[in-house]
Formats: C-alpha cells, structure tokens, sequence
C-alpha cells in the first residue's frame, strides 16, 4: 500500500483553489485505493481521506482501512455523501466535483449540500497524476502485452480463409481469457476485406476470403487494471494484391517515424506530424482521419493524446499508442499499433509481434 498511499498525499497537494474533492470516477477511485467495486465515491482533504460505499462491499473494503477511512451507507452513496460533506471533509468551505459528473447529478447534489458550502467543478487533479507511471504500473502493462503476442503468433500460425470475423474475435477472446486475463480491455475489432476501411468495425458474419487483408486490434486487462492495445493486419492466405502492398509499406513507414518521435520532452502533435507527413507525402492524407496515438493505463484510452494540436508533453513513465492507418473506402483498411512506454533514453516497444505483413496459410 505505500505507492497507493504516496498517491493519495501527492492528490491532496495537488487541490488547488478547493478544501476538498469529492472523487466519482471509478477509475480515479481505484487509483487511489484499489476499490474495484461498482458503486464508490473518495472524500479528499488534507483532515482525511474517506471511501464511501455500500454494504455489498464492506467486507472486501476491509484491508483498505489501513490507507484510508471507510464509511459504510445506503446504496445512494451520492446523495449521502453529499448531505455529510460537513463530517466527510471536516471544516471545507470550498469542496470540488469531477467535471466528468453528469449535469443531472450535479444539479440534485448541488441541493442536498450542507449551507455554506460551495461545490466547485475541478477537472483532471487524479488523470493528471495517472499519466506518469510507476514500475509497478509499467510492469503490469507488460503483463498485459506480453499474451497479445501468443495471440499474434497463433493467428499467424493458424488460417483465416473461410472464417468469419466473429469467430477469429472470438477466438482471441477465449486465448486472453484462458490464459488467465479477467478481462480485454475492449472488444476485438476484425475487419476484412472493405470492412477494414472502418477503423473500429464490429466483427460480423463476413467471411474472410483469399487475398483480403484483415486489420485485427486486440487488448488484454490483467487483474491489476492495466491494459494494453496492438493492432496488426494480416494477409489472408497469400500475398495481397500490388496496391494493398504499397499501402502497408506507406503505414509501416509512417508508424517507424512515429515510433522515432517518441522520446522526453516531444509534443504529441508533433509526433503524429512527424508520422501523418510521411502518409501525406505520398498523397494519402485523406486516408488517415484519426490521431496518432493516446495513453493507456488503467482506461485504454486517457492521457496523453498523440494527434493533431495535442500540446501534451511526453515525460518517462508515460505509455502511449502509436497507431497511424489508411483506410480506403470500399477496397480496404490498414493499421499498425505498437505499446510504448516513454523512457529516459527514448521509448522501449511493449507490443513485441513482427511489423511485416504476415501471409497466413491459403
């Protein structure tokens, strides 16, 4: 519990124009704590730090007293927070809200607060501190690459000719979670053929012919919370045609530029600059309509961002996506996705499975 306990000190340094935070964001409490239940809310102030949920969780919150108080209410945990602000967060005038939470919440909070205190919305105070990593962070995001690759591998080994795009998804699914994973951290997106040219397609029924490409994105959760993403594209049994070629050849080299721009003190909009130039060089720029790349940690998609006007600066520890794509209407879609973890000297690859267009068998 000490790194969880250093990161609930450096959050209460970081209020800033608040007494108090009133923590919503599930993903934000188990930063915090480690409470990975469904219904909790931390009350942060530099007089204590509380975690309020309900019965079903007060036995499985009992390790955690030694971090932090524990309150045990009802099942509207939200508006009894709220009511006991006063007793939660002692002698707070000034108490701060997740701008994240719902409008509709905010307002019927806002009437059920003690007089005299002023509910103030404060943005990104716990996203702020998630975005540099610990050893113990990076570790488990290591975990979580590391079956990506078995996965690959089997893929790579095995054949697509003849199989819908549901039942590969479903295969790498059963893998993850086989191998011991509680969770991917999203569904697999496998798009064949002309469904490849949407970037985050469904997995349907499309049975994947010879010759199409089959743009496959895929990420594991460990029991940690952590993710990881990758995404590959395969050839289904046998060499593309010429274009489709020149295409992946065009994507590789825009993802090694990519790859080469990440390292301390980079702009995110400069680093997926540095990629989208090589795509819009060779006239393709319309093709490729999504950012570079994003962080990933406990939410697979959170801080920073890596695409157009992005001012994020990247420091060590931060783990972000290098994804750059085309995405031709009507014929096919191409994305190469790699893990990365920012480091002192540059960037150390997480997402360790070949970058050439693999042919898998006929």
């Amino acid at each position: 519990m000490p790194e969880r306990t250093d990161r609930i000190a450096r959050a209460v340094v970081a209020l800033d124009g608040v007494d108090a935070l009133v923590i919503t964001n599930l993903l934000n409490v188990r930063y915090l704590t480690g409470y990975t239940g469904s219904n909790g809310i931390v009350v942060l102030s530099a007089a204590r730090a509380v975690l309020i949920t309900d019965f079903r969780y007060q036995e499985a919150v009992q390790p955690l007293r030694l971090l932090l108080d524990i309150e045990i209410l009802d099942r509207d945990i939200a508006g009894l927070t709220f009511e006991r602000l006063i007793d939660l967060a002692p002698g707070c005038v000034r108490v701060g809200f997740e701008s994240s939470m719902a409008y509709g919440l905010v307002e019927r909070l806002r009437g059920l607060c003690p007089a005299g205190v002023e509910l103030v919305a404060v943005d990104g105070v716990v996203e702020q501190l998630r975005r540099v990593k610990s050893d113990t962070e990076i570790a488990a995001t290591r975990h979580a690459c590391d079956i990506l690759e078995v996965v690959y591998s089997n893929i790579a080994q095995g054949r697509l000719v003849g199989r819908s795009e549901a039942d590969v998804a479903w295969e790498i699914e059963r893998t993850i979670r086989e191998a011991g994973f509680p969770a991917l951290s999203f569904e697999p997106i496998v798009a064949a053929g002309a469904n490849g040219a949407l970037p985050h397609a469904d997995p349907g029924e499309t049975v994947i012919r010879l010759g199409d490409l089959v743009t496959i994105d895929i990420g594991a959760q460990g029991s940690s919370g952590y993710t990881s993403d990758c995404t590959r594209t395969f050839a289904a049994g046998g060499p593309p045609d010429s274009a489709a070629a020149e295409d992946y050849a065009l994507v590789l080299s825009a993802q090694l530029a990519g790859l080469g721009a990440v390292r301390p003190g980079a702009i995110g909009g400069v680093v997926d600059a540095t990629a989208r130039e090589v795509i819009d060089a060779a006239g393709c720029g319309t093709l490729f309509g999504h950012g570079l790349g994003h962080g990933t940690g406990l939410d697979v998609h959170e801080a920073p961002t890596l695409r157009k006007g992005s001012d994020d600066v990247l420091e060590p520890g931060m783990l972000v996506t290098v994804e750059p794509g085309i995405y031709r209407p009507g014929q096919w879609g191409i994305r190469i996705e790699d893990q990365v973890v920012v480091t002192e000297a540059g960037h150390e690859l997480l997402t360790g499975f070949t970058k050439e267009l693999v042919e898998t068998a006929g």
